[in-house]
């Protein structure tokens, strides 16, 4: 990690301990501390990481285009209903 970060949360008048602390986790998510970690915790080979970046981009792709597609072609059909009828 470059740069270290600091999450500081400071009760508010009549907050309880379970709500600061629920602050805190928000706060500690949105900085993306725990990922950071997590993905720093062991070494990752260059190629793995670029693999897993290609599927991240596919899995984006395949949704945009499913939702495109559905755009294009509405039905009140769930999709595992309309490929049963696809296949009859």
């Amino acid at each position: 990690m470059s740069n270290p970060v600091h999450v500081e949360v400071i009760a508010r008048e009549g907050e309880s301990g379970e709500r600061l602390i629920r602050r805190f986790m928000k706060k500690v998510k949105k900085e993306r501390i725990l990922e950071d970690f997590r993905e720093h915790t062991f070494y990752e080979k260059p190629s793995t990481k670029r693999r897993k970046a290609k599927k991240a981009r596919d899995r984006v792709l395949r949704k945009l285009r499913m939702a495109e597609e559905e755009l294009e072609n509405p039905t009140n059909y769930s999709r595992k209903k309309r490929t049963q009828e696809e296949r009859e």
